[in-house]
């Protein structure tokens, strides 16, 4: 089963939050136009690495178990793209979000 819902950030600003139950896990993930935060499922290295040219701007939460706590979770990893705007490690995911619109 899949969720999708709108997710209002500070400044009245709207993000997407998706939710995808699969078998033993669930993947989260709340987007804006630029960039996202997802759960630990989130490959960063991959992203960095072998997609770098891509520019991806994203970060990776861990040990979330809803968009709830997905926002409010501390990253613990994000993609150079996501550096660049001035997202650091540690930052919250709602805070995180604010940069990527």
């Amino acid at each position: 089963m899949m969720r999708m819902v709108p997710i209002t950030l500070e400044g009245g600003v709207t993000a997407l939050g998706v939710e995808v139950l699969l078998p033993k896990t669930t993947l989260l993930a709340v987007t804006t136009d630029k960039g996202y935060i997802m759960c630990g499922a989130l490959d960063v290295a991959l992203l960095n690495e072998r997609l770098k040219d891509r520019g991806i701007i994203a970060g990776r939460a861990v040990g979330v178990k809803t968009l709830e706590e997905l926002m409010a979770a501390p990253l613990e990893s994000i993609t150079e793209g996501a550096e660049s705007l001035g997202i650091t490690v540690g930052m919250k995911g709602a805070d995180a979000l604010l940069l990527m619109v």
